[in-house]
C-alpha cells in the first residue's frame, strides 16, 4: 500500500523520528509556521483592531465608535479562533495517524512522526 511516508523512503523505509525523511517539512511547519499563525496573527488582529477603535474615538462619531466596537469585538473572536487553529490541527493530524492501516510492516504513523518533531 502507497502511503505518504514513501515519497521520502530511505533505504528499507526505517527511519528514527518516523517521518521517513519529511522531518524537516514538518519541522518547518510545526516549529515556523504554526507559531506565526497561533501568535502573530491574533495580535496583529487585536492590534489593528484597536488602532481602528482609536481613530474613531478621537473623530468623535457616535455612529463610527459602534461600527469600531463592532469590528474590533469581531476581531478579537476571530483572534481567538485563529490562536486555536494549531491545537485543532494536531488533533487531527493524531487522528488521521491513528485512523491508517497498520497492517504492513513499515508503515510508518503519522502520530509518532509529528510528536517527534519537537
Amino acid at each position: 500500500m502507497l502511503d505518504l511516508f514513501q515519497i521520502g523512503d530511505v533505504g528499507d523505509g526505517t527511519v528514527d523520528d518516523g517521518c521517513g525523511g519529511l522531518a524537516p517539512i514538518v519541522r518547518i511547519i510545526k516549529n515556523g509556521v504554526f507559531p506565526i499563525v497561533q501568535i502573530g496573527i491574533p495580535i496583529l488582529l487585536i492590534v489593528f483592531g484597536t488602532i481602528d477603535l482609536g481613530k474613531a474615538v478621537i473623530s468623535s462619531d457616535d455612529k463610527e465608535v459602534k461600527q469600531a466596537q463592532s469590528r474590533l469585538i469581531k476581531r478579537c473572536i476571530y483572534a481567538v479562533a485563529i490562536f486555536f487553529i494549531t491545537t485543532l490541527v494536531s488533533i487531527i493530524m493524531s487522528l488521521v495517524g491513528r485512523g491508517a492501516d497498520q497492517s504492513e510492516a513499515n508503515t510508518q504513523n503519522w502520530a509518532d512522526c509529528w510528536n517527534s518533531i519537537n
